[in-house]
């Protein structure tokens, strides 16, 4: 079967993941919070964003390759961290660490997540990043670094947008708990999706394997949106960033970052990367969208940008590129890819993000990505009312 003819696209994988899964693991995976105002504007604000073609460059073969902390890295995406992966599919970390070895590009574990550190170190490629949720004790603190140091991560990424359990109202509403413990409803949800079933009872429910050091994970039964992680967990202030970026020795990178204030006094305190981001709306449904935010962070700092939240195809970080950004993660889609495909989707995926950044460069006569910026202006789509967009041309 050619995969490029069934599942051309993200939302196409988008569709079968979710005809692949229970319910409660589609909830867990896909919704925001609040309203999903600020998922649905993610969105939207891409869709706003023009850039200008160009014409008559004659053949090129586009260079999709980008420097990131002095190493090459042949396509400007990676996978971003999320929580609980192995719920969405059966050893998701490995499936997707594994994967990104491969193409050379970063993989990002979560705190937590249903692997640890020493789990996924022989599957880790140069490129691996280690994201914490930060704790409040310093010893367990000093222990998480240690571990994933010896475990081969190179970089660190602090989240510091979630100094509290959003509420996520679809989530609850499915019946999800942390651990995960499935009751007669969602023991029916399971029994409809065989493939998921299956492959889950060979390896067994999930659970946050790196917490388990430190928390006994049958001593709580939480809610989904305040896991066991909250009972280590801190809301980290700036002398906690100036702590750890002392403490580790490799890039450091700052993730949730929305206002240009904040990222000038990261740059100042010595912070390796600005990652914009609003936690794709799972955190606040009264962000802005993301995307909105990359030029003026980028007005006031030279450091590498990472950037997330809503993007879809390779065309959508063309977009983020244009308006500053160095880099672009994606956490979602390559969950929804795992769940549609298994490992041959996060493959699947990969190829179709390449293809659409290759077939947009050639519109945009673009040999390199570094000119994004200096080369291709940007515009804004306006709506048409009553809500209709300009009809496409060609």
């Amino acid at each position: 079967m050619d995969l490029h003819t069934t599942y051309p696209a993200l939302s196409d994988l988008r569709d079968r993941a979710k005809r692949r899964i229970p319910k409660f693991v589609w909830e867990y995976l896909d919704s925001a919070t609040g309203t999903q105002a600020t998922q649905r504007l993610n969105r939207a604000a891409l869709d706003r964003i023009g850039l200008m073609p160009s014409i008559l460059h004659g053949e090129f073969d586009p260079d999709t390759s980008v420097t990131l902390f002095n190493d090459r890295i042949p396509l400007p995406f990676g996978v971003a961290p999320v929580g609980m992966s192995g719920l969405i599919w059966p050893d998701a970390e490995g499936h997707l660490a594994r994967s990104a070895a491969r193409h050379g590009i970063p993989y990002c574990l979560s705190t937590v997540a249903s692997q640890s550190p020493e789990d996924l170190a022989p599957h880790l490629g140069k490129n691996a990043w280690f994201q914490m949720y930060p704790p409040r004790d310093p010893e367990i603190r000093a222990d998480m670094l240690r571990r994933a140091r010896a475990s081969g991560f190179k970089g660190l990424i602090l989240t510091v947008d979630v100094p509290v359990a959003s509420r996520r109202e679809r989530q609850t509403r499915s019946g999800l708990t942390n651990p995960p413990r499935l009751s007669p409803r969602l023991l029916a949800q399971s029994a409809m999706r065989p493939a998921w079933s299956m492959a889950m009872a060979r390896r067994g429910m999930p659970h946050m394997r790196m917490l388990d050091s430190y928390v006994g994970v049958t001593t709580q039964n939480l809610s989904s949106t305040a896991h066991v992680g909250y009972l280590l967990r801190t809301s980290p202030d700036w002398d906690y960033v100036n702590w750890l970026r002392d403490a580790w020795d490799g890039p450091f990178i700052v993730k949730g970052v929305l206002r240009p204030e904040d990222a000038a006094r990261l740059d100042r305190l010595g912070a390796d990367a600005i990652w914009v981001s609003n936690h794709a709306g799972r955190q606040f449904d009264a962000a802005p969208a993301a995307v909105d935010m990359l030029a003026p962070i980028r007005a006031v700092t030279s450091l590498p940008i990472i950037f997330d939240s809503g993007i879809e195809t390779g065309l959508d970080m063309l977009r983020a590129l244009a308006l500053g950004a160095d880099f672009v993660m994606l956490g979602r889609g390559f969950h929804y890819a795992l769940a549609a495909l298994g490992p041959k989707g996060i493959e699947h995926l990969i190829d179709v993000l390449k293809k659409d950044l290759l077939a947009n460069m050639g519109q945009l006569g673009t040999r390199h990505l570094k000119d994004l910026t200096r080369s291709i202006p940007t515009f804004g789509r306006l709506d048409l009312p009553n809500g209709k967009k300009s009809p496409p041309e060609g």
